[in-house]
């Protein structure tokens, strides 16, 4: 009884869990061993997320290039790419 309960929870956690992903989502996740390419990456995400103003400086373009960053690319105008 007790691991039909726990076998029970644990499908619960994971169809609310897996439901946040679309497929393109989840394929990118399984094709990388990690969430974020790098701390440059993970640090690039996190002042970048939905609902803010993009915040691109050129090295932010270096680092995702040569580091090939991978997830939702964050689009910016010429014009809007800070230099620091």
């Amino acid at each position: 009884m007790r691991a039909r309960h726990a076998a029970g929870i644990a499908a619960a956690v994971m169809l609310s869990v897996g439901g946040c992903a679309t497929g393109e989502e989840w394929g990118t996740w399984q094709a990388h061993p990690a969430h974020f390419a790098s701390g440059e990456h993970m640090s690039f995400s996190l002042r970048n997320t939905e609902g803010r103003t993009p915040r691109v400086a050129r090295g932010d373009i270096t680092h995702a290039a040569s580091e090939a960053w991978w997830g939702k690319a964050v689009t910016v105008g010429q014009e809007q790419i800070l230099e620091r």
